[in-house]
């Protein structure tokens, strides 16, 4: 799998992705950093990338397009940062992991995580 990791969180999660054996991007080494984020989900898109947000936002998109893909993963966390939740966080990814590939919306908090299959109707 290979992740794009929006300008909303730390460049910090890149190493935390690659330890896990996955591809990924932070935004600021594709682009600027106030690219709108239908471009951000648009490039997510045609290359293949799961994005990862801390915003609405990429959820939005989704359901105004109803689009199959990309996956995206919300995090709707206070704390984002990936001493507090990159464990946890990685467990979840490779728990869906197939779902994720087919197109899923997927919104982590403290407790729990949900799924939605897309499109988004």
């Amino acid at each position: 799998m290979k992740f794009l990791i929006d300008m909303n969180l730390s460049p910090t999660w890149v190493p935390v992705f690659e330890k896990a054996g996955w591809e990924v991007l932070h935004w600021s080494s594709v682009g600027n950093h106030d690219t709108p984020d239908k471009i951000i989900f648009d490039w997510a898109k045609e290359n293949g990338f799961i994005i990862f947000t801390h915003d609405l936002d990429f959820g939005a998109i989704l359901a105004a397009t109803k689009s199959d893909l990309p996956s995206v993963i919300q995090v709707r966390t206070q704390d984002i940062m990936p001493e507090s939740l990159a464990e946890r966080l990685i467990t979840i990814i490779k728990n869906f992991e197939t779902h994720l590939e087919k197109g899923v919306l997927l919104t982590v908090d403290e407790i729990k995580s949900r799924i939605r299959i897309l499109p988004i109707v």
